[in-house]
């Protein structure tokens, strides 16, 4: 009892510290869950921005690089424009790009110059259809932009030139409402027009490629009413990071008076810029005015300038509204908190078929375990039911033999009344012996049987025939009922006589005082069925399952000290089988039982 409570103990020990050590990993993996979400999150962010800044940097380098003053046109001096056209084509990776550079006057009645590659020269032109649908938006101040996306445009205001201050490139912010200030005159406008193939299917695919290798992100970019300009697949959602694109609007503010002081892509941005050898301090706001027009404030102080700095006020719409395309990137699981809560469930769920895999290792080393014990205990109880089976007919058959050998029968008729006892315990001890040899031999899987053409009722009287004396000496009633024209079947008629055998001495062994039985064949559903019914004490529901296990005996048997062994059904079960048939039972306790073997018709 000591141990078996000891036992008891360590398993469920066991069990409790497995499922404590299941609840810390779930613990566990959600904190390293949430950390790598958070590490996973910012580098997303960062790199959707890297990938926004790049592209705005490719444009901002075309954009800027063609800011000129009115003089350029005025004299028809293509020089500088070819200069910052060669800076820019050496400097870019993708110079094919723009496709066309056009010159709108602010005088409606002049035509627009197209510049020509070749001559390197701006060229009066006809006016092209993308350009036609553009004119009438960047004429109006109002609605003037930098970057008129739908056409894949960008726009540069060229100014009047006013003291040194010859170009200026504006940082977008915004601040309180300021009062209006002058602004320089506006003599035309420079269009570029971008190469839509070449943003599409190389810029933004190499930049994605670029910043999002390995295929775990869906990217798109959207246009102000999200339709997609590009996509490396859908996006379902917000996404797990956006950014503006095509913002030209630097870090910094910038003014240069010589080309000199040119930026150059990927060259850090500069709060003070040499002209003419001398140092001029610059500052920089902006306000917003009641129609969102962005109003940019410079204050500009040179060296040794006393009072006021001078100031000049210029407005423009640069888009700051819904007019930016948004870069959007999602995780393919759909976001990256479905992604962690993805891999964390699949590393629980890791952990727990291990938890299952361990607590079934060890309730099936528990059951096996208890089986065995079950089993041992069992083979004690056959061992000591053999022994007393074999003791009383042994014990009938010294007594006799020891009476001839002492004369005390001395008589014919008492020397013949020996003889068959001693015959008759001899039949017992051989049927015992060849029932375990049986039971033996189908256990080992060693048992051979001799399949042919058996007809069913045949083999039925051949049992009854052999079962006569038992049946005879308890003066039972048998009812036969074999149904006429059977099929034949294929199998062992002695084997399949055995089985038959075991159901009727049961039958008789466990009559409880009937002594009814009754035997019955049918056809039906493709098989023949052997029915053995009694009167007796019954089996219980619980025991149905146990009575054709090896050694089983019910506890009702044994309290009524009813001889056995325990191994009838079980051989009986291994038979059928043996012949791709199969038993069932019926019974009620105290009312009696009824066995059923259905065995298949044709060759086995």
């Amino acid at each position: 009892m000591k141990r078996s409570w000891f036992s008891i103990l360590a398993v469920v020990g066991v069990m409790v510290l497995l499922t404590l050590f299941l609840g810390l990993q779930y613990k566990w993996l959600s904190e390293v869950t949430e950390a790598e979400r958070e590490r996973m999150q910012k580098r997303v962010e960062s790199d959707t921005t890297r990938l926004a800044e790049d592209f705005n940097r490719e444009m901002q380098a075309a954009y800027y690089n063609f800011q000129t003053d009115a003089d350029v046109w005025k004299t028809s001096n293509w020089i500088e424009f070819n200069e910052r056209y060669d800076f820019w084509k050496e400097r870019t990776k993708y110079p094919t790009l723009i496709r066309d550079i056009y010159f709108v006057d602010k005088r409606s009645e002049i035509n627009p110059l197209r510049y020509d590659t070749e001559k390197r020269s701006f060229e009066a032109s006809a006016t092209s259809a993308d350009l036609e649908s553009l004119i009438p938006r960047l004429t109006d101040d109002k609605k003037f932009q930098p970057v008129y996306k739908d056409a894949f445009a960008m726009v540069v205001p060229i100014h009047e030139s006013e003291g040194r201050i010859e170009r200026v490139v504006l940082r977008r912010t915004q601040q309180g409402p300021d009062s209006m200030m002058r602004m320089p005159k506006k003599f035309g406008w420079l269009v570029v027009l971008l190469d839509e193939s070449i943003i599409k299917t190389r810029i933004l695919p190499e930049l994605a490629s670029k910043y999002f290798p390995d295929g775990d992100y869906r990217i798109a970019v959207l246009d102000k009413i999200n339709q997609p300009i590009f996509a490396s697949g859908e996006i379902t959602a917000e996404g797990d990071a956006s950014a503006a694109m095509f913002d030209l609007s630097p870090d910094n503010v910038l003014f240069f008076a010589n080309r000199d002081a040119l930026p150059r892509s990927g060259e850090p941005n500069r709060r003070a810029i040499v002209v003419n050898e001398r140092v001029e301090s610059h500052t920089f706001s902006t306000q917003t005015n009641k129609d969102k027009t962005g109003m940019f404030k410079i204050e500009m102080q040179g060296p040794g300038d006393k009072g006021k700095p001078r100031t000049a006020m210029f407005a423009r719409n640069d888009g700051t509204g819904d007019d930016y395309w948004t870069l959007r990137v999602q995780h393919n699981a759909g976001s990256i908190g479905a992604f962690s809560t993805n891999e964390r469930n699949k590393s629980f769920a890791i952990g727990l078929g291990l938890y299952f895999l361990l607590v079934g290792a060890i309730m099936a080393i528990v059951i096996s375990a208890m089986r065995s014990r079950r089993f041992a205990q069992r083979q004690i109880d056959f061992v000591s039911s053999v022994s007393h089976e074999f003791r009383t007919p042994l014990a009938v058959i010294y007594s006799a033999g020891e009476n001839l050998a002492d004369g005390v029968a001395n008589e014919g008729g008492q020397i013949a009344q020996y003889g068959a006892l001693i015959k008759g315990e001899g039949k017992k001890l051989a049927g015992m012996v060849e029932q375990i040899l049986e039971f033996a031999g189908a256990g080992s899987g060693k048992q051979k049987y001799s399949f042919a053409p058996v007809d069913v009722a045949e083999v039925v009287r051949n049992a009854l025939s052999a079962c006569r004396p038992l049946i005879e000496s308890g003066g039972f009633t048998v009812d036969i009922d074999l149904q006429k024209e059977l099929p034949a079947i294929s199998g062992d008629r002695a084997a399949l006589s055995t089985a038959i055998q075991n159901l009727i001495a049961n039958s008789v062994k466990y009559s409880n005082g009937s002594s009814w039985i009754r035997i019955s064949t049918a056809n039906g559903a493709g098989s023949i069925r052997i029915v053995v019914e009694d009167r007796g004490i019954g089996i219980t529901r619980g025991e149905l399952r146990e009575i054709f296990e090896p050694f089983y005996r019910s506890k009702q048997v044994v309290d009524a000290q009813i001889s056995g062994n325990g191994l009838g059904l079980n051989l009986v079960k291994k038979i059928v089988e043996a012949h791709g048939g199969k038993v069932s039972v019926e019974s009620t306790v105290g009312a009696g039982s009824k066995f059923t073997i259905e065995l298949p018709q044709g060759s086995v």
